[in-house]
């Protein structure tokens, strides 16, 4: 499939509507060639593996690798990380949380979620590992709100990792800034989800130790006004 020369410069959800997952595909082969051949070589496994565990995932109207790659771009093109374990661990974030069974294998003898992280430390090292651990829901109290539970987890999880920070924030930028990519009774559900983690967000990145270049936050806080004001149309009531 041929792609225009300026797709290096298109918005990645833009991508998403006119070229879909192939479009996206070719954009993170654009991002990662800035790379060298070893770090090209990882973060190929993890978008390989990302590929396999998510083959029958889908978000809506979309296969739901899109939204991995979307994250892992983002983190590259417009966050300027050239970390790879951070990348990787963007590619994977929800493997674990989706996939322990598949990552773990069929027959194990311990706690599946913990079988699941070892398997990517043993792939991908322990960083990477640790970095999806961070972005990992934990299991849910059915007796307490699941939202404010998963609130409550990502600042807690959040305060001790300033690289999780950094993945979760693409992540979050991906879901609540696209959040009107969406369609049907998800767009007011992920919008009354997301829209209190906005000044926790905000206040993540702006700590002096997460490891991002003062231009680059300024963006993530240009997106976090974007995701409030969207997260505004959807929920706010109009006079």
């Amino acid at each position: 499939m041929e792609f225009p020369a300026y797709l290096a410069t298109m918005p990645m959800h833009a991508i998403t509507e006119i070229h879909g997952e192939p479009g996206l595909l070719a954009r993170f082969r654009l991002e990662v060639a800035a790379f060298d051949d070893a770090a090209r070589d990882r973060l190929t496994e993890a978008l390989d593996l990302a590929a396999e565990l998510h083959r029958d995932d889908r978000r809506v109207r979309e296969p739901y690798l899109n939204h991995l790659l979307r994250v892992a771009i983002r983190l590259m093109h417009h966050y300027q990380v050239r970390d790879v374990d951070v990348i990787v661990a963007g590619l994977l974030h929800d493997a674990v949380e989706d996939h322990p069974v598949e990552l773990a294998g069929p027959t194990v003898d311990r706690d599946v979620t913990t079988a699941a992280l070892a398997t990517l430390a043993a792939r991908f090292g322990p960083r990477v590992a640790r970095l999806v651990a961070a972005v990992t829901n934990p299991e849910y109290d059915p007796d307490r709100d699941r939202d404010a539970q998963y609130r409550e987890h990502v600042a807690s999880s959040l305060d001790r990792e300033p690289w999780a920070r950094v993945i979760k924030v693409s992540d979050f930028t991906d879901n609540g800034v696209g959040v009107i990519h969406t369609v049907g009774p998800k767009v007011a559900r992920a919008a009354t989800k997301y829209r209190p983690l906005v000044p926790v967000f905000r206040e993540l990145v702006a700590r002096p130790d997460t490891p991002l270049s003062a231009p680059v936050k300024q963006h993530i806080f240009a997106q976090l006004d974007l995701a409030e004001e969207r997260f505004s149309a959807i929920l706010d009531p109009r006079p």
